[in-house]
């Protein structure tokens, strides 16, 4: 077994934002502490639901820095490093294991996609520039660009390539991907609408928008499955699909950012290009709020 970057709820945890637009470093360490204190077992800073594409480099190395020092070893902390520059996948590892990173997340090339060899190569030349354990991400709804199984097989070799975050909605290609690695690759599911289905298949836990707004749920529903009631934990993954689906009416994080505000977390707006949502959208992002008592 490869090293386990954490194990059940792990929350994609959104950048606070002032009403300029400067990061609210005081709200973030109040989230993480929020986080910590409602059961989620890690940390995931800088990743899309965190806004690290309009984040400057001295913001993102920070964001890692300060949630580093603010979890203080609490749960552990994964960063999020991807790009597809790889020279710069490369530096930004390195400056998030110099802030104290435990783990990276790092997302497939995006617009200039490569090709699945050049998945392996790009991967490669990061796992062979650091000692922190890997997770890839792989999000073809976003990138344009999908994992094979048969890549993960050859990407599973390296030591330092651990996990990945599936996000591809192909159940089918996870059953072959798990038969070709086997222990040598841990799963994690990258949808929320899918944490049980993905757990049946050895998942090991969930990198979640969810647990933004329901951090004690979302560890709750992985920590059932883990103690054997299995039926409990379907039973709360359907649960949940209704507050998920609110949560990507619009494009993560803007409703997701809109109920943490409704809630009175007041984590401000996002940055531009993302605009606030609409009527349509808030009214359903709101009924499924009041509906778990949220607001």
């Amino acid at each position: 077994m490869k090293r386990v970057p954490f194990k059940g709820s792990a929350v994609a945890i959104v950048t606070p934002m002032h009403e300029d637009f400067s990061i609210n470093y005081d709200k973030l360490g109040e989230l993480i502490d929020w986080q910590i204190e409602q059961g989620t077992n890690c940390i995931v800073i800088c990743g899309t639901t965190g806004e690290s594409s309009v984040m400057t480099d001295e913001e993102h190395v920070e964001c890692i820095r300060f949630a580093v020092e603010k979890a203080a070893g609490r749960v552990p902390v994964m960063a999020g490093c991807g790009s597809n520059d790889t020279g710069y996948a490369i530096w930004l590892s390195k400056e998030a294991k110099a802030a104290g990173a435990d783990s990276l997340l790092h997302v497939t090339p995006y617009y200039n996609k490569t090709s699945q060899k050049g998945l392996v190569a790009h991967f490669y030349a990061i796992a062979d520039a650091t000692d922190l354990p890997i997770v890839l991400y792989n999000v073809p709804s976003r990138t344009g660009l999908n994992i094979q199984p048969q890549t993960y097989a050859e990407l599973c070799k390296h030591p330092n390539i651990v996990a990945t975050k599936e996000a591809n909605n192909d159940i089918a290609a996870l059953c072959k991907t798990v038969s070709l690695c086997g222990d040598d690759l841990i799963i994690y599911s990258g949808n929320d609408d899918q944490i049980v289905p993905i757990l049946s298949m050895g998942g090991m836990g969930v990198i979640s928008v969810l647990a933004n707004i329901m951090p004690k749920e979302t560890h709750q529903l992985t920590q059932t499955f883990f103690d054997g009631d299995v039926t409990g934990a379907a039973k709360m993954q359907a649960n949940i699909m209704g507050i998920v689906s609110a949560l990507f009416c619009d494009v993560n994080p803007v409703p997701v950012k809109q109920a943490l505000n409704l809630m009175g977390k007041n984590v401000g707006p996002c940055r531009l290009p993302l605009v606030e949502m609409s009527d349509a959208g808030l009214a359903q992002l709101t009924g499924e709020l009041k509906k778990w008592n949220l607001i």
